[in-house]
């Protein structure tokens, strides 16, 4: 990064729009923003899972569909995403997906879990050899039929994200 990031500021506007939207019942204590690589804060979000009626409606998801969405682009490289804890496995995924290399967070898993959110416990059944347990089936089914698919969309040299 050419300037240096005032984590602090931007962390306080983290964590005063999830208390905001947590006290409206909107969502959970979980906040996050997105900083431009000159450092400055493009978006400010927050958990809407209760609102929306959406589990992917975590803060870090909120920020990034939001920051693609005024960029006009789904690729973030060189932005840095501040949220108020660690991500959870879907949110450490479309961080990855959208090239943020550089994510600074203030509580971590076990402190979500502490409060019961289950962040460690995916993160736990991640670790196991196979990821299905008692709480989540994993069943491949109509494999040819998907590789058909995959097949097609290589062989007219698609845009790979």
């Amino acid at each position: 990064m050419s300037q240096t990031l005032d984590t602090s500021k931007a962390m306080k506007l983290v964590i005063e729009k999830a208390r905001e939207t947590m006290n409206q019942n909107i969502g959970g204590p979980f906040g996050a923003a997105i900083i431009d690589p000159e450092g400055h804060v493009l978006i400010v979000a927050s958990n809407s899972v209760l609102k929306d009626h959406d589990a992917t409606a975590h803060a870090e998801i909120n920020a990034i569909r939001q920051a693609g969405q005024l960029l006009g682009t789904h690729d973030l490289s060189g932005c840095t995403l501040i949220t108020s804890c660690y991500p959870c496995p879907m949110c450490l995924g479309a961080i990855v997906w959208s090239n943020i290399k550089h994510v600074i967070y203030g509580c971590t898993a076990k402190d979500a879990n502490s409060i019961g959110f289950r962040d460690d416990m995916i993160y736990d059944m991640m670790r196991q050899k196979e990821i299905e347990s008692k709480d989540l089936i994993l069943e491949e089914e109509h494999r040819k039929a998907c590789l058909k698919l995959f097949k097609e969309y290589q062989e007219k040299e698609k845009q790979l994200y």
